[in-house]
């Protein structure tokens, strides 16, 4: 940074990466006429109308953001996937850097600046973190607003709480704060089926259209089972009835995947336990049939209860 800079701005550089607009430059000492030579002479650059680096060369990833949020005015932060993207809830980087501001704030447009508005920005800033940006409850919430399915919203709220970036409790409580939210219900089930321990779209898909639709009893879910000197994991666990329901969603699986897959199967059997597997396209598409196999072999292993049909086209015996 040149010497001549006064220390205060100095300072604030060194925080933001060493982007800074022209409003923050005149407040700590600077001259517009300052500003104005250090850009014709090419020690600054332009990032943003108004916004500059006090460097050469290609800006890196942190210096974009701040010039996205300043460009953006007083009160605005990191929202959407640009905060996912911080978060480490997605390792995709946009082009595009999305920002909230306050609602009724104008922002001219640009190219790879996408500009949301919120009421409630004051809330759902995160207090400490640099750059701005919303909390993580927010973030995730914010995502399912704009996602193209509910299966893309709930792959958001697995990525937060199986990530342990938060919990099911916490995204409740945002939910519960905000007036309009679209897949409101969906996702409210979708959270307390987290909560039991869901981790993925395939799971939620045996929850609702496999279990509960057919009046299934309700499994364990992530169960811990000992194998000797070392434990496993079981998707779904009917414990009393030693009966286990395996899920996934991969089209193919390396050999020795598949193998280990085997091995633990045949290991479980030796404490009693069956282990059914399914894969996507059972689930997604054959729902009812899946309920079935899965009905006649608990009755076999003492359940007494009687599966029901989800609806006048299912294949329910």
């Amino acid at each position: 940074m040149p010497r001549l800079l006064p220390f205060t701005c100095q300072e604030l550089l060194e925080l933001q990466c060493g982007v800074i607009s022209r409003g923050q430059a005149i407040a700590l000492g600077l001259s517009d006429q300052a500003v104005s030579r250090r850009l014709r002479t090419g020690s600054w650059q332009q990032l943003h109308l108004g916004v500059y680096a006090t460097f050469t060369g290609e800006p890196g990833r942190t210096a974009v953001l701040w010039a996205a949020v300043l460009r953006s005015g007083p009160g605005a932060v990191l929202s959407h996937q640009t905060a996912a993207e911080l978060y480490r809830l997605t390792d995709k980087l946009s082009s595009v850097v999305h920002v909230t501001v306050p609602t009724g704030r104008r922002v001219r447009g640009a190219a790879d600046l996408r500009i949301h508005r919120s009421s409630r920005i004051g809330v759902a800033r995160h207090p400490a973190l640099l750059p701005p940006r919303t909390r993580v409850e927010e973030t995730v919430i914010d995502l399912t607003q704009v996602s193209r399915s509910f299966d893309e919203a709930f792959h958001w709220l697995c990525q937060a709480c199986g990530g342990r970036l938060t919990t099911a409790g916490h995204l409740r409580t945002v939910l519960s704060q905000r007036k309009k939210v679209r897949y409101r219900c969906e996702i409210t089930a979708a959270l307390a089926a987290i909560a039991e321990g869901v981790h993925s779209n395939l799971e939620n898909h045996y929850v609702q259209n496999v279990e509960r639709a057919h009046h299934l009893p309700v499994a364990s879910r992530q169960a811990r089972l000992i194998l000797g000197a070392r434990h496993c994991y079981l998707d779904n666990l009917y414990r009393e009835f030693g009966v286990g329901v395996e899920l996934d969603g991969q089209a193919t699986h390396r050999i020795q995947d598949r193998w280990r897959d085997v091995h633990r199967d045949n290991a479980l059997t030796g404490l009693g336990i069956i282990t059914l597997r399914y894969n996507w396209a059972d689930i997604t598409e054959r729902a009812c049939q899946v309920a079935a196999e899965i009905s006649t072999v608990l009755r076999t292993r003492g359940w007494k209860g009687t599966p029901r049909p989800c609806g006048p086209g299912c294949s329910l015996p």
